[in-house]
């Protein structure tokens, strides 16, 4: 298997990127993530791999951190989750937004990303609880329940997760629900 590739970046049309490694070129597929942190074609790279080897392929799909690369590989192992799933979902999210999200149950931030439905993305919450997310009880932006709430709430008003959790970290920790509503819309309306 093929763990790691490390070599001169030839080309770069995303999704896919070509590594050159002492004169053998790998196609590899990165999510969005990786793409936008590649250096200039011209230079070295290094890119932990996870390598499928498939009836009518052999794909190659690379990544910039090791969480990508292990959240990509839980997300495979779920049923009707594909490798291109997989990358969307991590191109269109983030790591650290679809930990959050399964640690939160939030069906509605992975509808957000093409290809996912309402009943895919519940089962997508419901198989990786406990597996993504799991050790952001340590690490949450949003440190106790009023918080969370604000936070549902400005999702639900339609702002995006980072104009909402920018509007949270402007707020003081102990401020009450309705409070901080009002002064995350005043701040978010500047």
């Amino acid at each position: 298997m093929i763990g790691k590739l490390t070599g001169t970046l030839l080309d770069k049309n995303p999704p896919t990127v070509l590594v050159d490694c002492h004169g053998v070129g790998y196609e590899v597929q990165v999510p969005m993530s990786t793409f936008y942190n590649l250096p200039a074609t011209g230079a070295q790279v290094s890119l932990l791999t996870h390598f499928i080897v498939r009836e009518d392929a052999q794909l190659l799909f690379g990544f910039g951190t090791a969480s990508e690369r292990q959240t990509f590989r839980e997300l495979i192992k779920i049923t009707g989750v594909g490798p291109r799933t997989a990358l969307a979902i991590i191109s269109g999210m983030g790591v650290e937004d679809l930990a959050q999200a399964v640690t939160l149950q939030e069906a509605g931030r992975l509808i957000k990303v093409p290809g996912i439905g309402k009943k895919t993305a519940e089962r997508l919450l419901l198989e990786l609880k406990g597996k993504i997310g799991a050790d952001m009880g340590s690490k949450s932006l949003f440190t106790n329940e009023n918080q969370n709430d604000i936070l549902q709430a400005l999702l639900a008003l339609g702002y995006n997760d980072k104009e909402a959790a920018a509007a949270l970290k402007a707020l003081p920790p102990d401020i009450g629900v309705s409070d901080g509503i009002k002064r995350a819309l005043q701040a978010l309306a500047k």
